[in-house]
C-alpha cells in the first residue's frame, strides 16, 4: 500500500469526560467493534468485573478510575483507528492536556443525567484553543436523565460549541425504545439485551409511514416526528468543512454499556473525522505526507511490565515513516538513536513493528533518555511546541521513611517525574525535594507506585504555597535580581530542568514581589520564549 494511502486511513483521536461520564465503557465497545476483543469488561459500581482491557495499574482496579492515558489500535472497516482513553479524574487532567497535542480529534462523552460537568468544559476550552474537530456522544440513554433538547442547550452555552445531532433518542430510561439515525436514515430498536445482534437496523427512508407506528408504538412515533421536525428546523444541516475546521459539533445518543448507539457514532466517525494533521515546530509548520520522518513524545509511561524495570516512551509520528532499526536524532539531546523493538498497542498486548506512519503511536524503550516533548526526526533540527508543564495546585515535601532505600526513594522519584505524574522542586536553601502535583490524588498514586514498583517508602509534610513561578530576567547581573535572589532565598527552588521557581506562599506575596522587582517576569507555565 502506498505512503500516501496509509495516512488516508488512519484516524487518531482522543476520548475525553467528566469521571464516570463511561469514556472506557465506550472504549472498550469501540474495540469490540473493531474485533480487537471478544469480550468487554465493563465497569460497575466501582468493582471491575473483568477488569476494563485498558485500565491496567493495580490502583486503576482497585479503584474503578484511570489515572493513566491508554492507547488502543484496532482496524474497523479498513480503517486503522488509535484511541487515547484519556483519564477523566481532575487530578490526572495534567496527562490529558499533554495527550491533546496527540490527537486530531476527540470525542467528548457526556451522561445524560449529569449532564455538562465541570471537568469537561475545562477539557473542551483545551480542544477549541486548539481548534481539534470534537464529535458529541451523550451517553447512559438506557437511564432517566435530562431532556434531550435541554441537553443539546446546556452544551450549546457551557461548553459553546455549535451542535447538530445526527442521530436522535426515541425516548429514555424506562421509556427508551431505540434511536433514530439522522446520518443514515434508519432505526435502532433497543430491547435492553446488550447480547443482542449488533447489527438489527431497519431503514425508514420516511418518517411519515405507518411502519414506523407499528415498530414503536403511535405516541412514541408521533413525538419522534414532531421532534425531527423541530431538529431540522432549529439546527444547522451538517457541514464537514465546518467540523473540520472547529466551527461545529455533530452529536449521538447512546448507551455504551448497552453497545447501543456506538456502531452509529464508529460508521459517521469513520467517515468523517480527519486524517493525521500538519503540526507546528518551532521551526516552521510539518505536513504529514512529507517525506522525512519526525515525531514528538508526549508521555512517558514506567514499569508497563512491573517484572522488569522499564520505561516507555509513547511517540506520535507526525510526518514520513518511523522504521524500526533506522537511527534517528533525538534533537533535545543531539544524538542518533535507533529501536530495535517499537511497540504498537493493545492495552496489555504489545506487538513490535517494522514500520509505522503519520498519526500512529508507537511506544519506544526508554533507559532514561526522553523527557515529554522531546523531538526524534531523520535528522532535521525540529522542536515540536505545546507540551507545557503547568503551576501545580498543592506541595508538599517528600521525606525519606527508610534510611536504607534512599538509592531507589531517588530513582523512583526521578522516574516517575519524567512520566509527568507530577513535578519536583528542590529548594536551594536546603535542598530539600518538593512534589507538586494537580490534584491531591496523585500523592497517593506516587506512595503506592514508589513502594510497589521501587521498593521505597516515603512520608509526606505540607508545606504552605500558593503557586509555583517559574521565573524570568533579561539581565541576571542585575542589582535587583541580585537582591531578588537574597531576599526570597527561602522560596526558591529549581525544577527537573534546572530553571528557577518562584514559591509564592500566597497570592498577596505574590502580587507583592511582582511590583517590587519589575524586571522579572513570573511564568505560570514552563513553556515560554
Amino acid at each position: 500500500m502506498s505512503f500516501l494511502k496509509e495516512i488516508n486511513r488512519r484516524r487518531t483521536f482522543g476520548i475525553i469526560s467528566h469521571p464516570d461520564a463511561g469514556k472506557t465503557t465506550l472504549t472498550e465497545k469501540l474495540l469490540l467493534f473493531g474485533g480487537a476483543i471478544q469480550e468487554a469488561g465493563a465497569v460497575k459500581s466501582n468493582k471491575i468485573k473483568k477488569g476494563a482491557t485498558s485500565d491496567f495499574m493495580e490502583i486503576e482496579r482497585q479503584r474503578g478510575i484511570s489515572v493513566a492515558t491508554s492507547v488502543l489500535a484496532f482496524e474497523y472497516n479498513g480503517i486503522k483507528i488509535n484511541i487515547l482513553d484519556t483519564p477523566g479524574h481532575k487530578d490526572f487532567a495534567e496527562d490529558t492536556f499533554r495527550t491533546l497535542t496527540a490527537v486530531d480529534s476527540v470525542i467528548v462523552v457526556i451522561d445524560v443525567a449529569k449532564g455538562v460537568e465541570e471537568q469537561t468544559e475545562k477539557l473542551v476550552e483545551v480542544c477549541r484553543m486548539r481548534n481539534i474537530p470534537m464529535i458529541v456522544f451523550i451517553n447512559k440513554m438506557d437511564r432517566e436523565g435530562k431532556d434531550a433538547f435541554d441537553l443539546l442547550d446546556e452544551i450549546e452555552q457551557k461548553l459553546g460549541l455549535k451542535v447538530v445531532p445526527l442521530s436522535f433518542p426515541i425516548g429514555m430510561g424506562y421509556d427508551f425504545k431505540g434511536i433514530y439515525n439522522i446520518w443514515e436514515k434508519n432505526i435502532n430498536l433497543f430491547s435492553g439485551d446488550n447480547r443482542k445482534d449488533i447489527e438489527e437496523t431497519i431503514e425508514i427512508s420516511d418518517l411519515s409511514s405507518p411502519e414506523l407506528d407499528k415498530l414503536v408504538g403511535e405516541k412514541a412515533a408521533n413525538t419522534l416526528r414532531e421532534e425531527i421536525e423541530l431538529v431540522d428546523g432549529i439546527y444547522p444541516h451538517f457541514n464537514k468543512e465546518d467540523y473540520l475546521s472547529g466551527k461545529q459539533q455533530p452529536v449521538f445518543f447512546g448507551s455504551a454499556l448497552n453497545n447501543f448507539g456506538v456502531r452509529e457514532l464508529l460508521d459517521c466517525f469513520v467517515d468523517i473525522a480527519p486524517k493525521p494533521r500538519s503540526k507546528n515546530s518551532e521551526e516552521r509548520l510539518v505536513k504529514p505526507d512529507e517525506d522525512r520522518f519526525s515525531g514528538f513524545v508526549f508521555k512517558i509511561h514506567a514499569n508497563m511490565d512491573p517484572n522488569h524495570r522499564n520505561r516507555l516512551a509513547f511517540i506520535k509520528i507526525v510526518s514520513g515513516e518511523f522504521k524500526r532499526n533506522t537511527p534517528y536524532l533525538h534533537v533535545r539531546l543531539n544524538k542518533k538513536m535507533k529501536f530495535s523493538s517499537p511497540n504498537a498497542f493493545f492495552a496489555e498486548k504489545k506487538e513490535i513493528v517494522d514500520i509505522s506512519y503519520p498519526g500512529d503511536i508507537v511506544g519506544l524503550q526508554d533507559t532514561g533518555s526522553f523527557k515529554i516533548g522531546d523531538t526524534l526526526t531523520e535528522g532535521e533540527l525540529l522542536n515540536y511546541k505545546g507540551v507545557p508543564s503547568f503551576s501545580p495546585e498543592h506541595f508538599r515535601y517528600i521525606n525519606n521513611a527508610d534510611p536504607m532505600k534512599a538509592k531507589q526513594l531517588y530513582k523512583g522519584i526521578d522516574q516517575l517525574m519524567d512520566e509527568g505524574v507530577a513535578q519536583l522542586f528542590t529548594l536551594d536553601l536546603n535542598g530539600r525535594k518538593v512534589i507538586g502535583t494537580v490534584g491531591a490524588l496523585q500523592y497517593e498514586v506516587i506512595q503506592y507506585r514508589l513502594e510497589h514498583e521501587y521498593g521505597a517508602k516515603c512520608t509526606y509534610e505540607n508545606l504552605n504555597v500558593h503557586k509555583a513561578c517559574w521565573v524570568e530576567t533579561k539581565d541576571k547581573k542585575s542589582a535587583e535580581f541580585k537582591e531578588f535572589l537574597r531576599v526570597k532565598q527561602r522560596f526558591l527552588a529549581r525544577d527537573k530542568q534546572n530553571q528557577l521557581v518562584f514559591l509564592a506562599d500566597s497570592m498577596f506575596s505574590l502580587q507583592m514581589t511582582q511590583q517590587k522587582y519589575p524586571s522579572i517576569t513570573f511564568h505560570m507555565t514552563s513553556e515560554f520564549e
